[in-house]
C-alpha cells in the first residue's frame, strides 16, 4: 500500500491541487467577486443581521443551525494544526494569502449557497434538501453528473473525512493524557451514535450549541494570549505582509520567498474554508429562508470566520510568542498542532494542555457531525430510503471507530483525490448556473434598497429559466381593502 500511496496516489493528488485546483477555485473567486460588485463587502453587515435574525419553520432548520452545521465541518483539527503548517513550510507571508483567497473566496461561497437554496427540493418528513448534486441535476438537467458529485462527496464526507477526524481525537488524547485509542474509539462512538441517528435537525441543535462557544473560547483564548504580548504585535503582522511579498526573503529569491508563502497560504486558506469546494451548499439549502440570497450572505460569513477570525488567531498565537516558540528563519523545530499548543502553554502556562485537547477534540468531533449532515443529503439524492440511511449511519459510525484506531496516510490521500474532483464539478456548476444567483442577488438588492424585507418570488425575480416546484411562491400577492388576497 506504500507503495501506490508513494507512486500513484500521493503523485496524482500534487498534481490536482498544486496545479489545477488552486488556480481553478481562486480564478472562480475572481469572477463572482466581480459579477457581484463585490457582494462580500457590499453586505457585510448585512450578514451578521440575517444571522440573528433566522427562523426555524416550513420544515427546514435556522439560517443559524445552518451556519453552525457548515462551521462545524469547517472548523476542524485543520484550524489548529494546519495555520502551523502553513507557517512552518510558507512562513509568516502565508497568512497574508490565506487573507486574500478567504475574502475572495466569500463570493463563491455566496454563489453556490445560493443556488443550493434555489434548486432545493422538500423531502419526504417536510424538511428541505439540496446541494450541488441538487443543481446539477435540476439547473443544468444533468443526473449523471449529480450522480457523481453525490458518490464523491458520500466517500469523502461521510467516510474517509470522518476517519481522518477521529483518527487526529485519538493522537491528541493518547499524546496528552497515555488514553489508550480503544477507550477513545468507544466513547466516540458513543457520543455520536445518538446525534447522528437524530438526523440533521438533531445534528444542528447540537452544533448551534457546541462550535459558537468553543469557538468563542478558542478566539477568547487567543486575545488573552495576544494582550500579554502586545508588544510583539506590530512584528507579528510586519512579518506576515513582509513574508507576502518578499521582503523578508529577498536574500533567499524568489522561490524561497513570495513563491512559497502564496502557494501554502492559497492552499491553506481554500481547504479550509471550504468556498467553491461544492460541501456547505448542502447545508445551505436545508434552512428556512425568505429569499435564496439570505444564506448565501450567511454561508460567506462562515467562510470569514473559518479563515479570517479562528485561523487568523491560530497565526498571532504562534507569531507573538518568540522565536523560542517559533523562528522564521528555522520554522522546522516544531510544526503541526504541537506548535500551536507550545505557543498557547508558553502564553498562558502549562495547565492549558487539557484546554487544547478539548478544543481539539471539539472541533474534530464537530467535524464528523457536519460532514455526517453532507453526506446524508446526497444519499437522500442517490434515492435512499429509511433503512439505507439508518444502514448508512452504522457504517459512519464504524468509519470512525476504524478511523479512531487505523493508520490514514493512504486514505487521507485517496478522500483529497476525491474531494478534488468533486470540487471540480462543483466549480463547472456554479459557473454555468451563475447567472441564476446573480438575477436572486439583483431581486434581492432591489427590495433591500427599498427598505423591504427581501422575499422571493419565481415570477419577480427575472430569472434566466423556469423553476419547477412549490417551494418558491410563484408571484407576489397583496392584501385588498376588502380582505381578500388578490395578486
Amino acid at each position: 500500500m506504500d507503495f501506490i500511496q508513494a507512486n500513484l496516489i500521493d503523485p496524482i493528488g500534487n498534481v490536482l491541487y498544486t496545479y489545477v485546483l488552486v488556480y481553478l477555485l481562486v480564478a472562480a473567486g475572481v469572477y463572482f467577486t466581480i459579477r457581484t460588485r463585490f457582494v462580500q463587502f457590499r453586505y457585510f453587515r448585512r450578514m451578521f443581521g440575517q444571522l440573528f435574525n433566522s427562523r426555524v419553520g416550513d420544515g427546514g432548520i435556522s439560517s443559524f443551525q445552518a451556519f453552525c452545521v457548515g462551521l462545524a465541518s469547517r472548523v476542524g483539527t485543520g484550524n489548529i494544526a494546519g495555520v502551523a503548517i502553513a507557517l512552518t513550510v510558507g512562513g509568516p507571508g502565508a497568512i497574508f494569502w490565506m487573507w486574500v483567497v478567504a475574502l475572495i473566496g466569500m463570493a463563491t461561497a455566496m454563489v453556490e449557497a445560493t443556488l443550493a437554496q434555489i434548486f432545493k427540493v422538500r423531502a419526504g418528513d417536510g424538511s428541505f434538501r439540496g446541494g450541488p448534486a441538487f443543481y446539477i441535476q435540476r439547473g443544468l438537467g444533468s443526473r449523471p453528473g449529480g450522480v457523481l458529485f453525490a458518490v464523491l462527496l458520500v466517500f469523502t464526507f461521510g467516510f474517509a473525512f470522518n476517519m481522518v477526524q477521529a483518527n487526529a481525537i485519538a493522537d491528541v488524547l493518547n499524546a496528552s493524557y497515555h488514553i489508550e485509542v480503544y477507550y477513545t474509539t468507544i466513547g466516540l462512538v458513543l457520543l455520536a451514535a445518538p446525534v447522528l441517528f437524530g438526523g440533521v435537525r438533531r445534528v444542528a441543535k447540537v452544533a448551534e450549541i457546541v462550535l459558537p462557544s468553543m469557538a468563542a473560547a478558542y478566539v477568547l483564548l487567543a486575545f488573552v494570549i495576544i494582550a500579554l504580548n502586545i508588544g510583539n504585535l506590530p512584528q507579528a503582522f510586519a512579518q506576515i505582509i513582509g513574508g507576502a511579498f518578499g521582503l523578508d526573503q529577498m536574500t533567499g529569491g524568489f522561490a524561497g520567498g513570495i513563491a512559497a508563502a502564496m502557494l501554502n497560504g492559497v492552499k491553506r486558506g481554500l481547504f479550509s474554508n471550504e468556498a467553491g469546494m461544492g460541501s456547505a451548499p448542502n447545508v445551505a439549502a436545508t434552512a428556512t429562508v425568505s429569499h435564496p440570497v439570505k444564506q448565501g450572505l450567511i454561508q460567506s460569513l462562515g467562510v470569514f470566520v473559518d479563515t479570517i477570525v479562528i485561523c487568523t488567531a491560530t497565526a498571532l498565537i504562534i507569531l507573538v510568542s518568540g522565536p523560542e516558540i517559533y523562528d522564521p528563519q528555522a520554522p522546522g523545530k516544531m510544526a503541526g498542532a504541537s506548535l500551536t499548543q507550545s505557543a498557547v502553554a508558553a502564553g498562558l502556562g502549562s495547565w492549558t494542555t487539557w484546554l487544547m485537547t478539548v478544543l481539539v477534540f471539539v472541533f474534530a468531533f464537530s467535524s464528523v457531525l457536519g460532514n455526517y449532515v453532507y453526506a446524508e443529503v446526497n444519499l437522500f439524492f442517490l434515492g435512499a430510503k429509511k433503512q439505507a440511511i439508518n444502514i448508512f449511519r452504522v457504517l459512519v459510525l464504524a468509519a470512525v471507530g476504524i478511523g479512531a484506531l487505523a493508520r490514514l496516510d493512504a486514505v487521507w490521500g485517496i478522500a483529497d483525490i476525491a474531494m478534488g474532483l468533486m470540487a471540480i464539478v462543483n466549480l463547472i456548476a456554479i459557473v454555468l448556473l451563475g447567472k441564476w444567483a446573480f438575477a436572486a442577488l439583483r431581486d434581492y438588492h432591489v427590495q433591500a434598497e427599498a427598505g423591504e424585507d427581501p422575499e422571493f418570488y419565481v415570477e419577480d425575480a427575472a430569472l434566466p429559466g423556469e423553476l419547477e416546484g412549490d417551494i418558491w411562491s410563484r408571484r407576489r400577492v397583496t392584501a385588498a381593502v376588502d380582505g381578500e388576497i388578490s395578486a
